[in-house]
């Protein structure tokens, strides 16, 4: 069986200083990736209360894991050093953020950029919405609404009108119109049935991510019902993009990645995995049977001996099952293993990178080599090794 090609991007966080982000997007194109994300985040998943040098050596850098840029406003400083790089938004949501806004900041930015941005939306997690005084009120709903909106707005000529449940438009202006060939590509977060089929109905790309997925079976089947819904909505299943944003740990030895299993940070990660991830391997999650990972944390709701107890409890399986941990041949291996269930386009998440500061630097190097092994693959017809 031959390959089919998939391309790399990287997911970079907001963070201060500019110039570091700066930097990063120079060297995501002088190595020949795809595409560059950043999250649109008010506060980040890690907790204040465990932001130390032994959680990772980025604490000595940022007093705060919540010092984050606007995404919008930083996309827009990257674009002049991007170049061909697409850059992305991974995801931003319809609560903080009015469709017709999202959709004239992603337009404004494709004049900024060579290539069509990617604007990716989802319904957004908990600690970005509850803290700020919003109802996280029948989010797919809302989101079906602010996709239809903005869709309109990129295609709509004159005076929109909609009539919805969460979002009214009469007579609402958005003439500004993107370049020839750059219009804003929507990509999904997509992981539940509903979910899945709004991104049939209505994206450009899916984007779902490696903790909740987890496997490439998983994966293949989750595509399906995209694909599926896509057909059904009279739309070519074969125009949606298959990506994944894939959490890896990348070591340059065997015997590091085995001890990458055991830090507080990939720890603290897996505690991000929804509970049904944790009884698959045969674990229960600290925070509940119920408890449903990114969408449901607060970082602020827990004190430090709760934190330090739940991340005591993480079994190694459970941060494998939503982390990608190895060498950059086994990383490579795996991402082989999703391209094999559909997988096109996978935007690289290094949380290596916050381990030490060697792991950092070899991080840098690891994702440039994996887009580099993929490309080989891309162009050499090189098929998944037998298992």
């Amino acid at each position: 069986m031959t390959s089919t090609a998939m391309t790399s991007g990287v997911y970079v966080p907001p963070s201060p200083p500019v110039a570091g982000l700066r930097l990063l997007t120079a060297m995501a194109r002088l190595s020949g990736l795809d595409s560059l994300f950043v999250e649109d985040h008010l506060q980040e998943f890690y907790p204040t209360e465990l932001w130390d040098r032994r959680f990772t050596w980025a604490a000595g850098r940022l007093s705060s894991p919540h010092e984050l840029f606007d995404y919008q406003t930083l996309l827009g400083s990257l674009a002049g050093r991007a170049g061909r790089l697409r850059l992305g938004v991974g995801v931003t949501e319809p609560y903080r953020r009015h469709p017709v806004v999202i959709a004239q900041a992603a337009v404004t930015l494709a004049h900024l950029t060579k290539r069509a941005p990617i604007l990716g939306l989802g319904c957004g997690e908990r600690l970005n919405i509850e803290p700020y005084g919003l109802d996280m009120h029948r989010p797919v709903d809302r989101l079906e609404e602010a996709l239809r909106i903005i869709r309109l707005c990129f295609t709509s000529r004159g005076p929109i009108d909609f009539e919805g449940s969460h979002f009214r438009l009469e007579r609402a202006v958005m003439d500004l119109r993107p370049p020839a060939g750059r219009t804003p590509r929507l990509w999904v977060a997509a992981h539940g049935p509903r979910m899945l089929d709004l991104t049939g109905r209505y994206g450009d790309g899916w984007l779902p991510e490696s903790g909740v997925l987890g496997t490439p079976e998983r994966y293949a089947r989750a595509l399906a019902a995209v694909r599926t819904a896509a057909e059904g909505a009279g739309r070519d299943p074969e125009s949606i993009t298959p990506a994944l944003l894939a959490f890896v740990a990348v070591a340059p030895t065997r015997k590091r990645a085995r001890a990458m299993l055991e830090s507080r940070l990939l720890r603290y990660w897996a505690l991000l995995f929804p509970a049904r991830r944790w009884q698959e391997v045969g674990a229960r999650h600290p925070f509940g049977p119920h408890f449903r990972g990114i969408v449901d944390i607060l970082p602020g709701a827990y004190d430090r001996a709760t934190l330090d107890a739940a991340i005591a409890d993480v079994p190694p399986e459970v941060v494998e099952s939503g982390v990608i941990v190895g060498t950059v041949e086994q990383v490579c291996l795996r991402l082989r293993e999703l391209r094999e269930a559909g997988l096109r386009h996978v935007v690289i998440g290094p949380l290596s990178f916050y381990l030490s500061n060697h792991d950092a630097a070899h991080s840098v190097w690891a994702v440039r080599r994996i887009a580099h092994t993929l490309r080989r693959d891309r162009r050499s017809g090189r098929a998944i090794a037998p298992r």
